[in-house]
Parts: structure tokens; C-alpha cells; sequence
């Protein structure tokens, strides 16, 4: 069994495709363990709780330092002790130690074709915005393991998505969605979970 933790900082759509993709077995012998967020307003935090998953808010505005909240973030990562750590729309920077001590097993999914508008600042609509206004006809998503980079790691698999013509960054970012990252970042975690269940019987 992979067990993993997803991160999320809004509205969790991805992490309601994990969840769907467990309950539906496109995801196979995964089971999430927890779901943390650094916003106590996070929808991502009520998926969770409908879905029977342990949430957990640890947010920077509650330490005194940025130090404070790192430690704090890995002793709960720590605590939970997952095969997998899963960022679905995390818009913080992991402590260093953390990609340090789980190199190879965390993964992330980004809004376009790396190595296309990805990098420092690149997140949410902006990455779509910098799309249409660049003229790409097509786009699409990434799911990459996570290094000390921004969105610098190896890449996993991507989805291509077209650009239509009346496209606004809204209309975009739902279709990339849709089309993409809901489907990709599922099949990353089945195939992560296919490898251990095959090294166990290897084993």
C-alpha cells in the first residue's frame, strides 16, 4: 500500500481527483493519510474531512520565524510518515531538509508543458495569462518529482492541451484542468504505486 500526503494551499480540485481516483481504483493500493494545508480557509481542508482523511493546517502566520514553521512542517511530515508526498496546488516553499530527507518522493503537478512558463512566480493564472499572451497553441500539464528547483525536477509524464481562440486565462485554467492535470497526476501516483506493489513482490 502507498500511502501519501497531499499538500494543498485552495480549493483542492486536484486532490478531489485523487480522492475519486482511489474510490474508483484508477488509483490502486494507495490509501491518502493526510492532507495538509498552509490556509485554515482552504476548501482543500473540507474535501478532505467529507472524505474521511485527517486534515491539518500549518500555516507560516503562526510562527514566530520562518525556521519555526519549516520544523514544524517536517516534524508533522514526520509524524505521518508517507511513501509519498503529493503538492496539488501548495503554494509554499518546502524546507530544504524536507526535499532533502524525501528526495525521489515527492512530486508536483504544474499548470503547463515544462519547461514552458514554469519556474519562480509561475503559478496560478499567471501561468496561463503568460500563455495566451505568448500565442501558444498548445499547452497543458506536468506532474515532475521535486527537487531544490522551481519545478526543476524530473519529469514524470505531461498532457498536451490546445488552445482555442477565444480562450481567456479563466476558460484556460479550467480546461487544463479538466483535460490535464486530473488525469495525469493520478496516473503518477498508480504507477508509483504499481512500482512499490511490484518491488514488495519482488521482495
Amino acid at each position: 500500500m502507498l500511502n501519501i500526503v497531499v499538500c494543498v494551499s485552495g480549493g483542492g480540485t486536484n486532490l478531489q481527483a485523487i480522492i475519486d481516483g482511489i474510490e474508483k481504483q484508477i488509483i490502486k493500493n494507495t490509501q491518502i493519510i493526510g492532507v495538509i494545508s498552509n490556509n485554515e480557509s482552504a476548501y482543500a481542508l473540507k474535501r478532505a474531512e467529507s472524505a474521511g482523511v485527517a486534515a491539518f493546517c500549518i500555516s507560516p502566520r503562526k510562527f514566530e520565524s520562518r525556521e519555526a514553521f519549516n520544523r514544524a512542517f517536517l516534524e508533522k511530515i514526520d509524524e505521518l510518515a508517507p511513501d509519498l508526498i503529493v503538492l496539488a496546488g501548495f503554494l509554499v516553499i518546502l524546507p530544504e531538509d524536507l526535499v532533502k530527507k524525501y528526495r525521489k518522493r515527492i512530486i508536483n503537478i504544474h499548470p503547463s508543458l515544462i519547461p514552458s512558463f514554469c519556474g519562480k512566480g509561475y503559478y496560478g493564472l499567471k501561468v496561463h495569462r503568460e500563455a495566451l499572451a505568448r500565442g501558444v497553441k498548445i499547452t497543458g500539464a506536468t506532474v515532475h518529482f521535486v527537487d531544490e528547483g522551481t519545478d526543476t525536477g524530473e519529469i514524470i509524464c505531461q498532457k498536451a492541451v490546445e488552445v482555442q481562440r477565444d480562450d481567456t486565462p479563466e476558460s484556460l485554467q479550467r480546461r487544463v484542468m479538466e483535460e490535464a492535470e486530473w488525469i495525469i497526476l493520478p496516473k503518477a501516483i498508480n504507477e508509483i504505486a504499481l512500482r512499490k506493489a511490484g518491488k514488495g513482490k519482488e521482495n
